[in-house]
């Protein structure tokens, strides 16, 4: 699966941008995917998850202003973004986790996911 992010760039605080991350060699549909983000000089973080049935789990810092979702027919994650602050302020990258059990989902750890996009930058300023 190669994952390819894009939609980043500096934005104004309560911007919302919103962030796509196209899939090809696979259907995104059949995996668990997530957005994750690292800011200089602290650990990538998970974002928003989605399980392959749909099911999804946000990060208390986004929860109620970010919204992950998946076109299906364009094999395409994406990270709605609202009301945006400095401390969004991040590479934002997506992923893929290949698991039998969605370990990443469940989890939430970097380390479970399989496949990771170059990532696009979110600066809020």
């Amino acid at each position: 699966v190669q994952l390819v992010e894009s939609g980043g760039g500096s934005v104004q605080v309560g911007g919302s941008p919103r962030l796509s991350c196209v899939a090809s060699g696979d259907t995104i549909s059949r995996y668990c995917m997530g957005w994750f983000r690292q800011a200089p000089g602290k650990e990538r973080e998970s974002v928003a998850r989605i399980g392959s049935g749909g099911t999804i789990f946000y990060a208390g810092s986004v929860k109620g202003r970010f919204t992950i979702s998946h076109d299906n027919a364009k094999n395409t994650l994406y990270l709605q973004m609202n009301n945006l602050k400095p401390e969004d302020s991040a590479m934002y990258y997506c992923a893929a986790d290949l698991s039998r059990g969605c370990m990443g989902w469940v989890t939430g750890d970097p380390a479970d996911f399989d496949y990771w996009g170059q990532g696009t930058q979110v600066t809020v300023s």
